[in-house]
């Protein structure tokens, strides 16, 4: 996850958060593309998409997966991308007889689709640990809302927009809105929703600095934090269930720690490994809903005491013990 904005003050209801890099940490990108200083036009999104490659498969990394839980769930494609010559299916999995004296939980990865272990996360708690709850929630998961992105291992859909602050209503971009028109027939019936992320080293090295080039902006460098961290909704926050998912994570790879500031990427540790952005407000995903129990994910991935295979469990272990606290808890 990028901080909040670059060269901005972000007013939260709750408090004000000036963030102020010193002059040396703030600089006009050096990015390959564009003029720096000046916002991107139609030729520099041109250029840029022309750069991208396809570095791995949607179709043999997610979709036969997911087609394989069809013996177990309903497998439906909510929707389709099309980004010539390439197009896409959308494909959620749910469960097959939901009953309504059951409680809705969404689980989604891949909204950023560069960000693996949420794709394979998803994938992995649906394959080994969903069928635990199968008597006691209804699921909808969708693991891999930017397919497009996925293949090119990038945080931005073809058209050079970032899905995860995309998802208002009459959305443009097409991930989002097709998420958003498959969740409204649900409204109002979600008690729980984990969206699963990862920073990266490249948030800083490719990412960042992209998005400075994009806006013609000055290009903020920031902290990578070496761990495992969550986003509470700080227009609905819930610590304890926050707490609880980080208990369960613990047990599976580390956690963040702050840095000098007590913050993590820009934000005031809230408690240990957790920050609040507005969800609904910046138009991330994990708002989507108005579920009581909310939370982001986000592993690293790049760190040396981490592996993929941590990565991926601790991904289950949050969705886990997200369901097992909202369970409790009720709505």
């Amino acid at each position: 996850m990028l901080r909040v904005s670059s060269g901005c003050r972000y007013r939260r209801r709750r408090f004000l958060l000036l963030f102020r890099p010193s002059t040396e940490d703030v600089a006009l990108t050096s990015y390959p593309i564009g003029v720096s200083g000046v916002a991107w036009g139609a030729p520099e999104r041109a250029q840029w998409l022309a750069a991208q490659r396809k570095l791995r498969s949607y179709a043999d990394d997610v979709v036969t997966r997911i087609e394989r839980l069809s013996a177990r769930f309903d497998v439906e494609e909510y929707g389709q991308l099309h980004y010539p010559p390439d197009q896409y299916r959308l494909l959620a999995v749910s469960t097959r007889e939901p009953r309504d004296d059951r409680p809705w939980v969404l689980v989604t990865g891949g909204v950023h689709g560069y960000e693996t272990s949420g794709v394979h996360g998803a994938l992995q708690f649906l394959e080994q640990r969903a069928a635990n709850y199968a008597q006691e929630i209804n699921l909808l998961a969708v693991p891999c809302v930017s397919p497009w992105a996925y293949e090119r291992i990038h945080r931005w859909n073809a058209n050079a927009v970032d899905p995860n602050r995309s998802f208002r209503t009459g959305s443009p971009v097409a991930e989002s809105a097709a998420l958003l028109q498959r969740i409204a027939p649900l409204h109002g019936r979600f008690l729980l929703h984990v969206d699963l992320h990862e920073t990266t080293d490249s948030d800083e090295s490719e990412f960042g600095p992209a998005l400075a080039a994009r806006d013609g902006k000055p290009f903020e460098r920031g902290v990578i934090p070496d761990g495992f961290y969550l986003v509470d909704d700080s227009e609905n926050p819930q610590p304890d269930f926050q707490r609880a998912i980080i208990d369960a994570v613990s047990r599976v790879t580390h956690i963040a720690a702050a840095d000098v500031n007590n913050e993590i990427i820009g934000s005031p540790l809230m408690a240990p490994g957790v920050i609040e952005y507005p969800l609904r407000e910046l138009g991330l995903c994990a708002g989507i809903t108005g579920a009581r129990y909310t939370t982001t994910t986000e592993v690293y991935p790049d760190s040396p005491r981490a592996t993929p295979e941590q990565c991926n469990a601790a991904q289950v272990a949050a969705v886990c013990a997200a369901i097992d606290f909202a369970l409790r808890s009720g709505s």
